[in-house]
């Protein structure tokens, strides 16, 4: 009599799964899809987060270099070009 009452409880599991699965699985698929957009989504903003920064970085690193330069002083020798004054012809 077990046998009958397990075999009954493995076709209701069977039954159970043929009719259930269709919407789980279409849920699954869904939520799937939202997470792959969401993921896609915040991969994105992070993304566009990083690069933003880093260029900012350049641009700021860059005028203060320019900057830098402009205000700077060589300190090694300086080449003095010494020459005559032109002679004058006349009284």
């Amino acid at each position: 009599m077990s046998q009958l009452k397990d075999r009954h409880l493995v076709g209701a599991g069977a039954a159970c799964a043929v009719c259930c699965a269709p919407p789980i699985l279409a849920f699954l698929g869904i939520a799937g899809i939202a997470a792959t957009i969401a993921t896609f989504v915040f991969v994105g903003v992070a993304f566009g987060l990083v690069v933003g920064a880093a260029s900012l970085f350049a641009v700021w690193h860059r005028r203060r270099q320019q900057r830098r330069q402009a205000c700077a002083t060589d300190p090694g020798p300086v080449d003095i070009e010494l020459s005559k004054l032109p002679e004058r012809s006349g009284p």
